[in-house]
């Protein structure tokens, strides 16, 4: 059973902010699938997946973390906002329901509103009045216009929380909702945006366009952007929504130059507009070769085809990714030597009659939930990659192309720079648990716990090389990144491999010590 949760932050021009948030996610037993930040709507959006029994407590944690960094009155970009965590809506997926969603909803927003005091809206499926069904019309006027007349006009009070604005928090819509897709299609220089509204209320569902379509313009960049989130996309495809916008730019005489996907999507949905392009009348999902061969190798989990690409010659995935594999792998042997140990009550089965299977028992959650972020985080790293090699091909030419590519530099490098600093962070973690599975003996599963000690040794050790090896470019940068935060960084990864050097080693002892036993 889970529930996607789509949380909008505002902000997304200081990554380390970014990260302490899905960090909290993460450790509240989120697992998060996405992070996209854009630096002119300032505004982060992260995906993560959950069990309901989690999903309240790792967006709650979100929630919370953000008002803890994010301050309303100073922040500034061109997307609509209430608040610091802005948004928060709950999807669901296998085997929930959306009356499950919305008691969910419900739940984290009167949490929300009782532990941080912060006015919460229900929105979507879980609003309890019509006029709030709609996001848009919950967001009205913004946290400024919200923060004038909350507590004066009643029609403005929260569902859950105080009757008045937290003075940098803001307020947080909660909401349950279908699967969204969140497009936007640019129509070139920012000379063009009264184009880009005019196709914006062309395509938008309140204005007579498409169905389940919300649209609005705006001037991102320099360029004109028409920003739509498409709520129907089975009703309302995305080549449709694209289509209706470059016809209307076009009859201004004005033609889309690029368009973008924000954060994830359905697969279905690219198929759908691959399929209308090409016209193929025919087409099935069962005719693609990647999802065949995923389903052939399902039980492989896709780790041969990950090593193969790992051995091409191509710089991605590299060094950091698969530091960040093998403490994956280290976490997923961890786990088994836990489920071992404590016995059938680690599959929920009747409690085993040993007094540390309920200890184990957690162990091994812990160890899932470490597995988990360190895949997350062998995909980070070359995302991260991609993203320094694309901001270092932005030209130079005059000042302020220069200063536009090192600020985009800085920021790449930086990201790919906390990505292995949380790789060494997690993989220490592995090692101190495989040390804990391993305490008091394993017996014969006492190998394997040594080789996830090992396995978590040599990533936190290759993920803290990565974050040495990134020090010298950012410190070419310290205009951008100030030298205490580099030296912050390096400090952190070190310390982690140190930690997970000394759990190897103590792993060592206690299996010397187990064999000598015998």
């Amino acid at each position: 059973m889970l529930v996607e949760c789509v949380p909008n932050f505002s902000e997304g021009r200081r990554p380390e902010v970014v990260a302490a948030i899905r960090d909290a996610i993460t450790h509240a037993g989120g697992i998060v699938l996405d992070v996209s930040s854009d630096a002119s709507h300032n505004r982060s959006v992260i995906t993560f997946v959950a069990p309901p029994e989690r999903v309240v407590a790792a967006a709650f944690a979100g929630v919370r973390e953000a008002q803890r960094h994010i301050d309303l009155t100073t922040h500034s970009g061109c997307h609509p906002r209430l608040g610091a965590a802005d948004v928060v809506p709950l999807i669901p997926l296998d085997g929930v329901t959306m009356a499950d969603c919305v008691a969910l909803a419900r739940d984290l927003g009167e949490r929300i509103g009782r532990e941080l005091e912060m006015p919460v809206y229900l929105y979507e499926y879980a609003a309890t009045r019509p006029e709030r069904r709609n996001l848009a019309d919950v967001r009205r006027g913004g946290f400024e216009g919200l923060r004038d007349v909350i507590g004066v006009d009643p029609a403005r009070d929260p569902d859950f929380g105080p009757s008045r604005m937290h003075p940098t928090g803001g307020a947080v819509a909660v909401g349950a909702r279908d699967l969204l897709v969140a497009y936007n299609v640019y129509l070139g220089p920012a000379t063009n945006l009264p184009v880009a509204r005019a196709a914006a209320r062309a395509v938008r569902g309140s204005s007579g366009g498409l169905r389940g379509v919300k649209a609005l313009a705006l001037e991102v960049d320099g360029q004109a952007q028409v920003s739509m989130n498409l709520v129907d996309i089975d009703h309302t495809p995305m080549h449709q929504a694209f289509e209706l916008v470059r016809r209307e730019a076009a009859a201004h005489g004005v033609a889309v130059t690029w368009s973008e996907i924000v954060g994830l999507v359905p697969e279905r949905a690219l198929l759908a507009a691959g399929a209308r392009h090409l016209q193929l009348t025919r087409f099935t999902p069962a005719q693609l070769l990647e999802r065949r061969v995923r389903e052939a190798a399902a039980g492989d989990l896709g780790g041969r085809a990950w090593l193969t690409e790992l051995a091409s010659p191509t710089p991605v995935p590299g060094g950091g990714a698969a530091a960040a594999y093998a403490g994956a792998l280290a976490a997923a042997l961890a786990a088994m030597v836990a489920a071992l140990r404590a016995g059938p009550a680690a599959s929920g089965a009747p409690p085993a009659a040993s007094p540390d299977a309920a200890p184990l028992a957690t162990a091994r959650e812990h160890a899932d939930r470490l597995r988990a972020e360190l895949v997350r985080l062998a995909d980070a790293d070359s995302r991260a990659y991609g993203a320094v090699t694309a901001a270092r091909a932005l030209p130079r030419g005059d000042e302020a192309a220069t200063a536009r590519r090192a600020t985009a530099l800085a920021a790449a490098l930086l990201d790919s720079t906390l990505v292995p600093r949380d790789t060494a962070r997690a993989a220490a973690a592995v090692g101190e648990l495989a040390c804990d599975v391993l305490r008091d003996g394993a017996g014969p599963a006492a190998s394997d716990a040594l080789t996830a000690a090992a396995l978590a040794d040599a990533a936190a050790a290759g993920a803290a090389a990565a974050v040495r090896a990134n020090r010298r470019a950012l410190r070419r940068l310290a205009a951008h990144v100030p030298a205490a935060d580099v030296d912050a960084l390096e400090a952190e990864a070190l310390d982690a491999a140190a930690r997970a050097a000394a759990a190897r080693g103590e792993a060592q002892r206690l299996f010397d010590a187990s064999l000598a036993a015998e």
